[in-house]
This record gives structure tokens, C-alpha cells and sequence, in this order.
């Protein structure tokens, strides 16, 4: 969002981008109550425009030079202040001397890498963002402008997606078997499943489908584990019977999620979890959990205007058993 920023008494700076106004945009929740959005940037895509600084009220300003760079770092939370760049260029806009009016300088990073996806989670934060200095004795003034990339460089669906069958029972008492089509996902998929009721010897009350984010920051002795339910349903109220078969069809489209993070940059990984819980009568739970790979498609940038968690498009089929 270009807007002017108060830098004190002396200069107001404003970062335009080219094509700013057709460029897609991602809605980021970016702290608990509040949502910002970022304009979308890929891979290989190059960074440009124009920095504007405006001198107030006639004043000169005396700097020892101005620039611009292009910054990727990791924030991790428990440890705020020290960020850990990933990437970064610079341009020098002026040399060190004298602003006495209003000037405009343009800008051009060529073909940027961006090996990240940008990301804000429960403890950490990857960010791409432009920072414009302008370096002075006593303090610089300084304006920061964010922008969020998408990367594709594992966006071929995987040659292998297995199905992913598993089960769960108590001796005697319950036997169930469940199954997915597949074990990789892209972000628009759907996921759709079966789960067979073996046997049945227990009065089971209601079943419920979750995914779980898990997200993982550091690393032993210093590491810290964060999951939390993106979304659930109830998939089943009432007791079924011996051969029953529940069908799953849950559209993904709706949900705030990433692509599965893997060891990024030696600092983060997120996961996806499918986990399945059947509850019975006198609240006692069972439940199995297994992992699932999310990916990006190319496809996913076809939409008009990108939001990151948008309303819920959920289909999820749901059975009605005996009470």
C-alpha cells in the first residue's frame, strides 16, 4: 500500500511500484484482529519504480547519500531483533550532498531470485520488502514497503501420489479402515476419501475430519512446535453400523494454507496434517493422523485477485447415523 510516511520534520518518502494498480493482491493476516494486503510478486519477476521523497516546508536536508535494497529475511519471534537475511541488493539513488526540493528517483532490481515463498505464521515470518535510506549524522529517515511472492519451482504435479490407506481399531471392539485418493494436494484440490466401518462394538456419537498446521522454528535444543486446526467438520453424527462406508469430499480452496515448508533456509518448516477423530458415547476419543503434502499450481495465479484464506467454499460430505 503506497501511502506517504511521517519521517519527522524534514522529508516524507513514498515507495511507488510499476503496475502497481493491476498487479494482484494477497490479503495477510498479519497480526491477530488485522489483515493487510501486499501486492504479488514471483520468482525471476523484476522489482521497479519510482521513490519519491517530498521536502517539507522548504527545508534542506543534508545526507551522507540515499539508497534502495531489496531485502529477504526470516523473523523468527521468540527471538525479535535478529532477523536473518536471506537475500539482498542495493542501489545507490544519490550521492552523499544536499535535498532542497521535492525529488524523484527511479529503480530497477532485473529478474530477482526469490527462492521463498513469503510467509507469516504463529512464530515466524518470511519477508520480501523494499527499504529506502536516506543516510544522515544523527538519524537515518527511513521507509519500508512489503511485498508478497509466490514461487513455483515445485509447481509440476508429483509423477508419484500414492493413496494413502490406513486403520484404526480397538481388539474386539472397533475395527475401521480409511482411505484417501492421494497422499499431494495442490492448493485448489480436493480431497476425497472413503472410510469402512469394519466392526463395530462401540457406540460411536460423532466423527470429525480436521487439517492441522504444524510449524516448526529452530532447532534442538531451542526448537518450538506450533500447530493449530485450520479447519473441521463433523463427517459423521450418530452410530454406524457393521459395512457402512462414509464417503470424504473436502474442497481446499477455502482454507488458509500454504504450500508444505520444508527446512527453509535451515529455520522453518510447516506441515499439513489430515487428522480424523471418532468420539463415543462417553467422550472418549480415537483418532489417527496423517500427513499430507500441499504444493502450489501455476493455475493458482489465474485467479483476478489472490486472497490468502478467503470465505470458506466448502463441500464435505456428511452421514446421519442411528442414534
Amino acid at each position: 500500500m503506497a501511502s506517504f510516511f511521517n519521517l519527522g520534520s524534514s522529508a516524507d518518502i513514498e515507495i511507488l511500484l510499476d503496475g502497481e494498480n493491476q498487479r494482484k493482491l494477497v490479503e495477510v493476516k498479519v497480526e491477530k484482529d488485522r489483515k493487510a494486503k501486499f501486492p504479488l510478486y514471483f520468482d525471476g519477476e523484476s522489482v521497479s519504480g519510482k521513490v519519491q521523497i517530498r521536502v517539507r516546508d522548504g527545508k534542506r536536508i543534508e545526507h551522507q547519500g540515499i539508497k534502495i535494497e531489496w531485502i529477504g529475511h526470516i523473523e523468527v519471534f521468540y527471538d525479535r531483533g535478529h532477523h536473518l537475511p536471506f537475500t539482498s541488493l542495493s542501489h545507490e539513488l544519490a550521492a552523499p550532498g544536499e535535498l532542497r526540493a521535492s525529488t524523484t528517483f527511479p529503480f530497477s532490481f532485473r529478474a530477482v531470485e526469490k527462492a521463498f515463498e513469503s510467509y507469516h505464521g504463529i512464530n515466524v515470518k518470511l519477508r520480501y520488502f523494499l527499504r529506502v535510506s536516506i543516510s544522515r549524522r544523527l538519524s537515518d529517515i527511513i521507509k519500508e514497503k512489503d511485498v508478497w511472492v509466490h514461487a513455483y519451482r515445485n509447481a509440476v504435479p508429483p509423477e508419484v501420489n500414492t493413496a494413502i490407506k490406513m486403520e484404526v481399531g480397538i481388539e474386539d471392539c472397533l475395527h475401521i479402515e480409511f482411505e484417501y485418493n492421494k497422499s499431494k494436494y495442490h492448493l485448489r484440490d480436493v480431497i476425497v476419501g472413503k472410510i469402512y466401518f469394519l466392526l463395530v462394538r462401540i457406540k460411536i456419537k460423532y466423527m470429525e475430519l480436521s487439517i492441522i498446521r504444524r510449524e516448526t522454528t529452530g532447532a534442538a535444543p531451542n526448537q518450538y512446535v506450533e500447530s493449530e486446526t485450520v479447519t473441521k467438520f463433523e463427517i459423521m453424527d450418530g452410530a454406524p453400523v457393521k459395512g457402512e462406508v462414509i464417503p470424504i469430499r473436502l474442497f481446499l480452496s477455502g482454507f488458509e494454507l500454504t504450500p508444505t515448508y520444508r527446512d527453509v533456509n535451515k529455520r522453518f518448516s510447516t506441515r499439513y496434517y489430515l487428522n480424523l477423530v471418532l468420539v463415543d458415547e462417553e467422550g472418549r476419543r480415537y483418532f489417527k493422523q496423517q500427513e499430507i503434502t500441499l504444493y502450489r499450481l501455476k493455475e493458482d495465479a489465474d485467479e483476478s485477485h489472490e486472497i490468502a484464506g478467503g470465505a470458506a467454499n466448502v463441500g464435505l460430505s456428511t452421514y446421519r447415523g442411528e442414534r
